[in-house]
């Protein structure tokens, strides 16, 4: 399957589109090289198919940039997880990268709420500051409904400690979207 969102506000411009199909292509370009290359990975390592074009602000800061690119891709992932029957539900991934270690829990539960633990010892990568990886993970969760954990347990170079946070997120995400029959994953029979 393909969905497609766009959105646009007076500081942003977001186009994406989100495939499930095996093998779909991965185009990211938001205007900020680090946020590209973590979102390339959140994707691979989700298995999906990820375009995402960004025109956004930079000129004031890359906020507006990250946030409305987690508002989008949320989107796209409340879309493609709206008819929760058969879904796993719930994905953990713990991945390590080189130093550091992170885990990430999803529950696709209709219920947006974020619990992020991680501290960086740097302020940012060229004009992307890493104050907005929460951020990008709030809105996300807002936008696609979903309660997530977030915690980087120990790291020393930055870069490792968020790329396994994304690795993690993507896996995760992976895991809560599998099949597993055709039962909505809920004592209550409503998520």
């Amino acid at each position: 399957m393909i969905y497609k969102k766009e959105r646009t506000t007076k500081e942003t411009t977001v186009k994406a589109e989100l495939s499930t199909e095996k093998g779909a292509p991965i185009h990211i370009d938001t205007g900020l090289g680090f946020f590209d290359h973590m979102l390339e990975l959140m994707a691979f390592h989700a298995n999906i198919g990820l375009t995402l074009n960004v025109q956004g602000d930079l000129h004031v800061d890359d906020h507006h940039t990250v946030e409305d690119a987690g508002i989008v891709i949320g989107q796209l992932i409340a879309e493609w997880t709206a008819d929760k029957k058969g879904l796993a539900r719930y994905g953990e991934s713990t991945v390590p990268m080189d130093e550091s270690l992170s885990r990430v829990v999803i529950d696709l539960s209709n219920r947006p709420f974020l619990v992020f633990k991680a501290s960086f010892n740097r302020a940012s990568f060229g004009q992307f500051a890493l104050e907005n990886i929460r951020e990008f993970f709030t809105a996300l969760s807002m936008a696609a409904k979903l309660t997530l954990h977030i915690e980087n347990f120990y790291g020393e170079n930055t870069h490792h400690q968020v790329e396994s946070i994304f690795k993690a997120f993507g896996r995760s995400l992976n895991a809560a979207t599998q099949k597993t029959g055709d039962v909505l994953p809920s004592t209550k029979g409503v998520l």
